[in-house]
């Protein structure tokens, strides 16, 4: 229970340094030889790429919501964490709903993100309904339908199974 406290506390700190744009404090949540894209790694080649997203925007507000964990041996975990987030951008006020999918792992007797993975369910104004969005094609566009839920195989096999 200890370990699934430690990593809960991860999505928790990530989003209030994204919020406070702490980039040091949100970097030092990663693993010291976090892979960023394909051809960087480390904790400056993150805090480079996540400034680069940010650059954009003026406020951010993400909230946690759901947070499963499963911790496989005394070192390493993953995890799907639900997060809703409010973007500033110009004029707009963006709403994305977000699923990370995470892997985790301790080093050190500390509890680090290994990766993050964003999937999108949507982004709109506030202004606009999520379904009638047309297709976001995250991380191009912060705004649109994202690849969520279709892309779940659960989903999918849920789907097969309904009739019409």
């Amino acid at each position: 229970m200890i370990a699934c406290e430690e990593i809960r506390q991860l999505a928790s700190r990530y989003a209030v340094a994204l919020n406070h744009r702490d980039l040091d404090a949100l970097v030092g949540l990663f693993v010291a030889d976090v892979r960023v894209g394909r051809d960087a790694m480390g904790r400056e080649a993150l805090k480079a790429n996540m400034a680069a997203q940010l650059r954009d925007g003026h406020r951010t507000i993400l909230q946690v919501s759901n947070h499963v964990i499963d911790v496989a041996d005394a070192d390493n975990a993953s995890g799907i964490v639900g997060t809703r987030a409010e973007i500033e951008r110009g004029e707009d006020w963006v709403i994305q709903v977000i699923e990370y999918h995470d892997t985790y792992a301790r080093r050190e007797g500390r509890w680090l993100f290994v990766r993050r993975r964003h999937h999108l369910w949507y982004g709109a104004d506030m202004l606009q309904r999520p379904n009638r969005l047309p297709d976001a094609n995250w991380p191009q566009s912060q705004t649109g339908k994202g690849l969520l839920p279709e892309i779940m195989p659960s989903w999918q096999a849920w789907h097969d199974q309904s009739p019409d």
